[in-house]
């Protein structure tokens, strides 16, 4: 098989895009133990930056609508949780599907947290599945995404078919042919979004799928509701 013409070269915290045409492409990270999968690596590393103060900021991303933070729950929730997933990570779909109703019903809906996700895609059908659902109507972005983890062995690992399987599913969320095909042949928006994955690594130095954030609190890997709610509380102002 010919190596890919645009690839996204991932080691530890550094990364480039090399551009020669066609679609962009990553270098998988393997499945990681502990309920992570991991990006790739070992390589050198700059030296880690001093721990934030405060979680990622919710400004809007200058320019590109679909560019601006996804989320739920009360803007001014004591908590806010997060999420940097990969939408063909399969420690990612196990919590989204066992474990996000429970949260999303205890935590979100009684106003203890506030849930943002941040893309951070391990792979190329990963970057595509991302970048279909940014493009989504916003209030279509958490539905999807519960369909995406939900149908994942489907789409996610069906090897050829990965793009027909995905469009299919975009077309039941509202988006047809066409529109499918723009995002697809969208370069400039694929690169914004690995730009948010490299400032991931950067600044918050994730190096796996699923990390969460609780404040300012990193913890890397799948959670149980209990483990989850308990670093809510541990998160929580007095």
């Amino acid at each position: 098989m010919p190596m890919p013409r645009r690839t996204l070269l991932v080691a530890g915290g550094a990364a480039a895009v090399v551009a020669g045409g066609g679609a962009i492409h990553l270098l998988l990270g393997g499945k990681g133990p502990g309920g992570v999968a991991e990006a790739p690596g070992p390589a050198p590393v700059p030296a880690p930056a001093p721990a934030p103060a405060a979680p990622p900021r919710e400004a809007a991303e200058a320019g590109d609508p679909r560019l601006a933070p996804r989320g739920t729950g009360r803007p001014d929730a004591p908590v806010v949780v997060t999420e940097f997933f990969s939408l063909t990570c399969g420690h990612c779909a196990n919590f989204h599907n066992t474990v996000w109703p429970r949260v999303k019903a205890e935590l979100v809906e009684t106003g203890r947290i506030r849930v943002v996700w941040r893309d951070f895609p391990l792979d190329g059908v990963a970057l595509l599945a991302a970048a279909v659902a940014r493009a989504l109507p916003a209030e279509r972005y958490e539905p999807f995404l519960s369909t995406l983890f939900r149908t994942q062995e489907r789409w996610a690992f069906a090897q050829g078919r990965q793009r027909e399987e995905l469009m299919r599913l975009a077309a039941l969320a509202g988006m047809d042919a066409q529109g499918f095909d723009a995002v697809a042949a969208d370069e400039a928006f694929h690169r914004a979004i690995l730009q948010q994955r490299l400032e991931a690594e950067q600044r918050w130095q994730i190096r796996a799928t699923p990390s969460f954030l609780f404040n300012a609190r990193l913890h890397t890997g799948g959670l149980p509701f209990e483990q989850f709610e308990r670093l809510v509380r541990e998160a929580t102002p007095a």
